[in-house]
């Protein structure tokens, strides 16, 4: 039985050593299915050669994205459609990866790492809050916030991270692009390094956004990229006045 229909030829010059042999990816497939799927050896298989970096975009990363959100996925492709926007790389990315910001970056002075997450939660209900009421029939993943604690000045901060779901007809798109909303000048994605827009300065923030994460009022803002990813962040409330916020 072929577990991979597609094969992958080395792109890599003749004297690669990589062109002495190596595993199938039949092999490939029943060794990380074996383990999991695990995230970090995909990653490091990837830097190996240009072969098994294009085995992890098509094959791996895709296998992981299904075992880590399978109902999620499952949505995504709905339509018919078989291309997930952006590619499975990015996703895989996205699902285990908060990127945190760099100082004057997307977020202006703040600055924290990022990092890897365990496991979080994506949900399709919560991504409502964060579409205009024009919007509303888009389809959009937001996670639930990456909490960063104490951060001097700052408060408390949640990073939120998310996916449209066929993003290139959304209503999101078609709207950004009718009110000639400009890209960042200098940032990009950081998952796929698409452009991306600011929705806040596109004036499509919806109060909603801030008590669907338990933030104070204006402090919200998000980017989308071309692809349908959305990085954000929040100044969160503290606990004893979050827990009394309305949600919509």
């Amino acid at each position: 039985m072929v577990l991979v229909v597609k094969q992958h030829r080395c792109t890599h010059s003749a004297s690669c050593s990589c062109t002495k042999g190596h595993l199938s990816e039949d092999a490939l497939f029943l060794v990380f299915r074996h383990m999991n799927w695990n995230p970090r050896l995909i990653a490091n298989l990837s830097c190996v050669c240009k072969w098994f970096d294009e085995v992890a975009k098509q094959v791996l990363w895709k296998e992981f994205c299904h075992a880590r959100a399978p109902k999620m996925m499952l949505d995504l492709h709905s339509d018919g459609s078989h291309i997930v926007d952006g590619n499975w790389k990015a996703l895989g990315k996205l699902l285990i990866y908060c990127n945190g910001c760099t100082k004057g970056g997307l977020f202006g002075n703040i600055h924290v790492p990022g990092h890897f997450v365990f496991r979080t939660r994506f949900s399709r209900t919560a991504g409502k809050s964060f579409l205009p009421l024009q919007c509303r029939m888009d389809v959009l993943y937001v996670s639930d916030p990456c909490e960063h604690l104490d951060q001097g000045e700052e408060g408390d901060l949640g990073f939120f991270r998310g996916i449209f779901k066929s993003f290139a007809t959304s209503r999101v798109k078609k709207i950004l692009i009718e009110k000639q909303a400009r890209f960042h000048q200098t940032e990009v994605c950081p998952y796929c390094k698409a452009k991306l827009w600011n929705m806040l300065h596109a004036d499509m923030m919806p109060a909603s956004a801030s008590a669907r994460l338990g933030a104070y009022d204006d402090s919200v803002e998000y980017f989308v990229c071309l692809n349908g990813h959305v990085i954000g962040l929040g100044t969160l409330l503290p606990l004893s006045d979050s827990e009394e916020a309305p949600e919509e």
